[in-house]
């Protein structure tokens, strides 16, 4: 019998979506506004300001997975009741997307064509092409080896050069929580106040990480995060920021619904975007978010089983919480090879070029007829890749830094190499809530097969 397919990662329905869709129908609440929205931010806003939850000190043991967080049609206040001192006044705006996100706080910053905007270069597209929406100019910064995200020394270093280049500061900073690993925000957080340039935190792949206990996303201006059908929950397609207040969240709102002014008619003084989330999906996420803090568990299980799988194996290292103040959600789990290893079929790698999707291209490449770019995985990076798909089996590389991408080469960069390294070597591997011990067991054996 063939072998299941076994994805990178899929978010996982509760069994409660479809209660509040109906409510949604039979309500004729069928627009981008309406009870579930409204809702859904309220119940974003009481994880967001969460305490840490008490399973914290062993979160990767099944036995210790809550039991069952209440369904919020019995009492929503038994989700997350405890909130933070000092994060209370935190307000949250559900969007169409996390790039909606992203692009939204950048207009509340008042970002204008000609700012610059220091973005990590290490991480996904979204974090920076909204920068060039705003026909800003994205500065790239690479990351420290740690947490593989921005590094908090180049940051300065960009900072300055950028004062003494161009006469004044950048217009705000992104920092990015890659694969669901905080980063050493409270050291970017110094940086960042030192030269009073407020901060983003693109937390898209971060939902449940937390820095100190703190949950990512609330330490900055504002926070992103995304509802994407394979992130830690999802709406089928949203996000969310977080603002700093009452106040701030109306600009956005304002923004995120075409900057319309408070007439009997269509008034416009300045531009908005239609970045609303449905009612129809937000009622999928109210019903997803009964199984956030299980779903963060089970991810974390299956790290430490991934951890435990390689420990010894010569020439794969796993990227772990580097040390006591990160706790990752693991959203994908990640691995690096050695580029001296040597794997099955690798003289082989990269003799064809591309023409379908590979990952989560969603079906649609623009194919180029090319095998190599300038920038890419080691060959026994992308041999171990087609083992692995082969074996029914969904991997992937790390994301191709930014300051490498063609669409980007004009743009400033401060880099030490540690971003292309990582993205020569690593891996990503299935870390959904679908994704059982014995498949992780399967990928693991797969892997010890396929090395020479």
């Amino acid at each position: 019998m063939e072998r299941k397919r076994i994805l990178l990662c899929l978010a996982h329905m509760s069994g409660n979506e479809m209660k509040y869709i109906k409510e949604a129908f039979d309500a004729n609440w069928v627009v981008p506004l309406g009870p579930n929205v409204n809702a859904f931010e309220e119940e974003l806003k009481r994880f967001v300001i969460s305490s840490a939850p008490s399973y914290r000190e062993d979160v990767y043991a099944k036995e210790n997975y809550p039991a069952r967080i209440n369904a919020h049609e019995h009492n929503p206040d038994n989700l997350w009741p405890n909130s933070l001192s000092g994060l209370e006044g935190k307000q949250v705006v559900a969007l169409c997307s996390g790039t909606a996100a992203v692009h939204l706080s950048l207009v509340a910053l008042g970002v204008k064509a000609g700012d610059e905007v220091i973005c990590q270069s290490f991480t996904f597209c979204a974090s920076s092409h909204p920068v060039t929406y705003q026909g800003a100019i994205p500065v790239f910064v690479d990351s420290e080896e740690d947490t593989w995200n921005m590094d908090p020394d180049l940051l300065e270093e960009a900072i300055k050069d950028r004062v003494e280049k161009t006469g004044k500061k950048p217009k705000a900073i992104i920092v990015v929580y890659l694969y669901g690993m905080p980063a050493k925000i409270k050291d970017i957080m110094r940086v960042a106040e030192k030269y009073d340039i407020p901060l983003i935190e693109d937390a898209a792949e971060g939902l449940g990480s937390r820095y100190d206990g703190q949950v990512v996303g609330t330490f900055g201006k504002y926070g992103v995060m995304s509802f994407n059908g394979n992130k830690m929950i999802t709406t089928s397609g949203g996000g969310a920021l977080i603002c700093p207040n009452q106040e701030s969240k109306n600009r956005v709102m304002f923004f995120a619904t075409q900057a319309r002014e408070a007439f009997p008619y269509y008034q416009h003084e300045e531009i908005g975007y239609n970045y609303r989330l449905s009612n129809i999906c937000a009622g999928i996420g109210r019903g997803q978010l009964t199984v956030l803090d299980e779903h963060i568990a089970h991810h974390r299980h299956i790290a430490k089983l991934y951890a435990e799988g390689f420990k010894d194996l010569e020439g794969i290292t796993f990227h772990g919480n580097p040390d006591e103040h990160c706790d990752s959600n693991f959203w994908l789990n990640t691995i690096t090879l050695t580029p001296d290893l040597k794997v099955t079929g690798q003289s082989e790698a990269y003799h064809e070029a591309v023409k379908a999707a590979v990952g989560g291209a969603a079906g649609v490449v623009h194919s180029t007829g090319k095998v190599h770019t300038d920038c890419e995985p080691n060959a026994n990076v992308e041999a171990m890749r087609i083992v692995l798909d082969k074996a029914n089996v969904e991997s992937r590389p790390l994301w191709k830094p930014m300051h490498k991408q063609p669409i980007y080469k004009d743009c400033p960069a401060y880099t030490n190499g540690v971003s292309e390294k990582l993205f020569e070597t690593g891996l990503c591997l299935p870390s959904g809530p679908l994704v059982t011990d014995e498949d992780i067991a399967y990928i693991i054996d797969t892997i010890k097969r396929a090395i020479l």
